[in-house]
C-alpha cells in the first residue's frame, strides 16, 4: 500500500514537472538577469563592468535608509492589527462558524478584493472629501469637510495601514479558525473542568496551540506588504515612500544611470521576502508536526 502510494505521488510529481520546469526556468532567468544588470555586467548604457556600487551605496543613500525604516516600521505595524484583529475575530466567530458556514463565506470576501479595489475604498473612505469627511461635516463636528484630519498620503501612512488591516485580518482570521476547526474543544473543556479561568484557558490552552498558525500567516502577511507596490503608491507620499514605490521611480527615470541602483532595491526586497517566507516554511512544518503529534 505504502509503495502504490509512493508510486502514485512520483506520477503526480512527474505530471507537474513540465510546469514547474517553466516557472523555475522565468524565475531564474530572471533574477538571474536582474542581478547581473544590478552589477553593471548587462548595462542598459556605458561599458560594461562589475560593480557593487548599487549596492553599497544604500549606506550612504538618505532616501534608501529613510524607504527602508519607513517600509519596515509601516508593514510592522500592519501585520501586528491585523494579527491582533484577525485572532481576535476568529476567537470570537469560532463559535458561530462551526453552525454557519454563511459566516466563513463572507471572512473570505475581503480574500477575493484585489489590493487596489481595497486601497480605492480606503481613500473614498478616508479622504478630505471622503465619506466619514462628509459624515463629520454633515454631525457638525467639523466646520468643513476639508478641515477632517490628514489620513491618506499622510507622513505615517495611515490610510496604508488601514487598507492593509482589512485586507489581511480576515486573512489571518481565516488561517486561524482552519486550526480553531480541527483542534476542536476538547483541550479547553478539559481545562474548564479543572477550574481554569477564561483568562488561563486562552493563554495557556488555545494561544499556544494557535501560534505556529498565527506566527506564519503573519509572517506572509509582513513578507507581502513589504513588496507591495499599487497601495503604497495610491494612498502613500512621495517621501517618505515604501521601498517598492522607490524601486519602482528609480527604474522608471529617464536617466537610465539609476536603473542598476533601482534593480538592486527590488534584489534586496525580493531577498527580505525570501527570508520571512522562509520562517513561514518552517513554522508550516512545525505547524504539521504539531497536528500530526496530536492525533498520534
Amino acid at each position: 500500500m505504502v509503495s502504490e502510494v509512493n508510486s502514485r505521488g512520483h506520477r503526480r510529481i512527474w505530471h507537474l514537472a513540465p510546469l514547474m520546469f517553466t516557472v523555475g526556468l522565468l524565475f531564474v532567468g530572471g533574477m538571474t538577469l536582474a542581478v547581473l544588470q544590478s552589477i553593471g555586467l548587462l548595462p542598459i548604457v556605458g561599458p560594461t563592468h562589475c560593480s557593487f556600487a548599487p549596492y553599497t551605496s544604500f549606506a550612504s543613500d538618505a532616501e534608501f535608509r529613510s524607504s527602508l525604516v519607513f517600509t519596515f516600521g509601516l508593514a510592522s505595524v500592519a501585520t501586528a492589527l491585523s494579527a491582533v484583529l484577525g485572532l481576535w475575530l476568529a476567537l470570537s466567530l469560532k463559535a458561530a462558524v462551526r453552525h454557519s458556514r454563511i459566516l466563513g463565506l463572507i471572512l473570505q470576501i475581503p480574500l477575493a478584493l484585489p489590493h487596489l479595489v481595497m486601497a480605492l475604498f480606503v481613500m473614498e473612505l478616508l479622504a478630505p472629501s471622503g465619506l466619514l469627511a462628509r459624515f463629520a461635516y454633515g454631525l457638525g463636528m467639523i466646520h468643513d469637510p476639508a478641515a477632517f484630519p490628514e489620513l491618506t498620503n499622510d507622513r505615517f501612512g495611515i490610510a496604508i495601514i488601514v487598507s492593509y488591516v482589512l485586507k489581511e485580518a480576515p486573512f489571518i482570521a481565516l488561517m486561524v479558525l482552519a486550526v480553531i476547526m480541527r483542534i476542536g474543544e476538547d483541550y479547553d473543556a478539559v481545562a474548564r473542568v479543572l477550574g481554569a479561568s477564561p483568562w488561563q484557558r486562552l493563554w495557556h490552552i488555545t494561544l499556544p496551540q494557535l501560534w505556529p498558525a498565527l506566527a506564519s500567516s503573519s509572517l506572509v502577511v509582513f513578507a507581502f506588504i513589504s513588496g507591495a507596490y499599487e497601495t503604497p503608491l495610491l494612498l502613500g507620499r512621495q517621501y517618505p515612500a515604501m521601498l517598492p514605490v522607490v524601486a519602482q521611480r528609480k527604474f522608471m527615470d529617464v536617466d537610465l544611470a539609476s536603473r542598476p541602483g533601482a534593480i538592486a532595491a527590488g534584489i534586496v526586497i525580493a531577498v527580505i521576502t525570501a527570508i520571512f517566507l522562509t520562517g513561514y516554511m518552517r513554522l508550516a512544518r512545525a505547524l504539521s508536526a504539531k497536528e500530526r503529534a496530536l492525533i498520534f
